[in-house]
């Protein structure tokens, strides 16, 4: 096909799509059932992890769940029997180790079947200036909120090819797509995880894989205490999440095949925003909504002796 051709095809199909969009926000594509399918959730002891950990038991699937955490595991385990779940596992792993992934992915395969929903959601934030963040931590944030997706994907990605049916969340965050002050490695993390997602999509939809979708989702800060102290300086514009709206939100989103959510429906406009304005007004705008100074009032949650 001459340049022509092929140019005039994708300002037809780019106008086709733009409409498309605009018809399904208007009409929301039908859901999915995900009744029967295999649902792998990592950090599933708490927070997000175990309100999607439940609302999949709800809606018929059978829930895998991983977290280093044992006590919360064995909670939401219980939490999601009770909500009619048939088929409920738990496996201690730590998602930072390698091996660790791959020998719990195997008793998965071996115990339970071949994962065709994958939520990958465990993860860690430091909280401090790069210069204060012990290397340490900065390392173990990269091995949990980024490595941690290559390893789930290499052990689980394949047998979802093979039937190309399958799909694939990643639980990112704003801050994989706008840069926060005190949060260097979080968000090198972050937007490791969202540049990892779209790329295997990419490749997914270029090996014809059309059964295997993604749904990537960029929240401002949930109300689960992983931000403790943090506040919105206008909550109006950027509201603190609280984490049920999300895991539904999510749920729906995952359903409906969508390949990007960001919460609140702001976060688009900033992104875009940051996207296309000088880096001087785009800094101006994270002063103005408050992300600048996010960080200043950080806890972060409470350990437990």
């Amino acid at each position: 096909m001459n340049f022509f051709l092929e140019t005039l095809t994708v300002l037809g199909l780019t106008l086709y799509y733009l409409l498309e969009s605009l018809v399904f926000l208007i009409v929301p594509r039908r859901k999915k059932n995900v009744s029967g399918e295999i649902v792998l959730i990592t950090g599933a002891g708490g927070g997000i992890g175990r309100l999607l950990s439940l609302k999949f038991a709800s809606l018929g699937a059978t829930v895998v769940l991983w977290d280093i955490n044992e006590e919360g595991l064995k909670e939401t385990s219980r939490l999601a029997r009770e909500k009619g779940a048939l088929r409920v596992h738990h496996y201690i792993c730590d998602c930072s180790k390698r091996q660790d992934i791959y020998r719990v992915a195997d008793r998965v395969k071996k115990e339970v079947g071949d994962v065709s929903i994958l939520v990958n959601n465990a993860g860690i934030v430091t909280g401090k200036t790069f210069i204060d963040s012990p290397d340490a931590l900065v390392e173990k944030t990269m091995e949990v909120n980024t490595e941690a997706h290559f390893w789930t994907y290499k052990a689980f990605l394949p047998a979802m090819m093979a039937s190309n049916h399958g799909h694939l969340v990643s639980i990112a965050s704003g801050a994989g797509l706008v840069g926060v002050s005190c949060l260097s490695d979080y968000c090198a993390s972050k937007f490791a995880a969202v540049g990892f997602a779209e790329s295997v999509d990419l490749e997914m939809r270029s090996l014809g894989k059309t059964g295997i979708k993604t749904t990537i989702v960029c929240p401002f800060i949930i109300n689960t205490g992983m931000f403790d102290g943090c506040t919105s300086k206008w909550p109006t514009l950027l509201p603190t999440l609280e984490p049920e709206y999300v895991a539904e939100k999510i749920i729906t989103a995952v359903r409906r095949d969508q390949e990007i959510l960001m919460l609140p429906r702001s976060v688009y406009l900033l992104v875009a925003l940051k996207t296309i304005l000088p880096v001087k007004v785009a800094v101006l705008l994270s002063r103005y909504v408050g992300i600048f100074y996010l960080m200043d009032t950080f806890k972060g949650r409470v350990k437990k002796d």
